[in-house]
C-alpha cells in the first residue's frame, strides 16, 4: 500500500461525515497506505442559517483547523473516500460545487482511473442515502474514476444497515457506533486494496 496516496474529502454541518471521514483516515493508516490526507470541503452556507443552528455552529468551530479540500488534493491522490450528507436525496449544494470546480483536471485526464468510494447520512433511515450516494457516482463515471462499492463482502456491511453502495448512517452521535466503524474500515481498505492493485498494474 506504499503506492497509495489517499485523500479523504467530506462535508459535515454538524459532525457526523467529518466522524465517518476520521475513522476512514484511521483505517487507512491501520492499513499501511504510503498518505494520506484529510480535507474538508469549503462551507458556503450563510453565516446567519449557521448561527441559527447551534450544532452546526459548534461543528464549523471545531473543525476551522481542517485544511480545506482544493483541486491540488485532487491531482495529487490515486485514491479518494467521500463522505457527505444527503441533501433531499442528493448531494449537498457545498459538495457539489466542489466537483463541479473539477473542470480543469477532468479535461486534461488527470481524475481519470483514479479509485473511489463514498459514504454518507440522513436525518433518517429512508431519508435518500442510496440516491445521494449513486448522484456522487455519476460524476464519477465522467471523471473516469474507478468506483469501488463494499457490496456484500463483508459481514460488517450487514450489521451497518445493508448498503452496498458504501457507508450510510442515520445522523447523529447516538447513530455512529462500532459496527458503523468497523464497516467504515472494512470500505475503506477494500477501496485502497484495489488501489493498489490497480497502481501496481500501471
Amino acid at each position: 500500500m506504499k503506492d497509495v496516496k489517499l485523500a479523504v474529502i467530506y462535508y459535515s454541518s454538524t459532525g457526523t461525515n467529518h466522524q465517518l471521514a476520521q475513522w476512514a483516515v484511521e483505517a487507512a493508516k491501520e492499513a499501511g497506505v504510503g498518505e494520506v490526507r484529510l480535507r474538508k470541503v469549503k462551507e458556503i452556507a450563510p453565516k446567519e442559517a449557521i448561527a441559527e443552528n447551534e450544532d452546526w455552529k459548534k461543528h464549523v468551530e471545531a473543525t476551522k483547523d481542517v485544511e480545506e479540500a482544493t483541486m491540488d488534493d485532487l491531482e495529487w491522490a490515486n485514491a479518494y473516500i467521500f463522505s457527505a450528507p444527503t441533501r433531499y436525496g442528493n448531494l449537498p449544494s457545498q459538495f457539489k460545487q466542489f466537483l463541479d470546480m473539477t473542470g480543469g483536471l477532468w479535461s486534461s485526464g488527470k481524475l481519470a482511473n483514479k479509485v473511489m468510494s463514498g459514504m454518507t447520512s440522513a436525518a433518517n433511515p429512508h431519508g435518500g442515502q442510496e440516491s445521494t450516494l449513486l448522484s456522487l457516482y455519476k460524476t464519477m463515471h465522467h471523471w473516469g474514476a474507478l468506483v469501488v462499492t463494499p457490496g456484500y463482502t463483508d459481514e460488517a456491511m450487514f450489521k451497518a444497515g445493508g448498503n452496498p453502495y458504501g457507508v450510510s448512517v442515520t445522523a447523529g452521535k447516538n447513530h455512529l457506533n462500532e459496527q458503523i466503524k468497523a464497516a467504515v474500515n472494512h470500505q475503506v481498505k477494500r477501496t485502497l486494496q484495489i488501489a493498489d492493485l490497480i497502481i501496481k498494474g500501471k
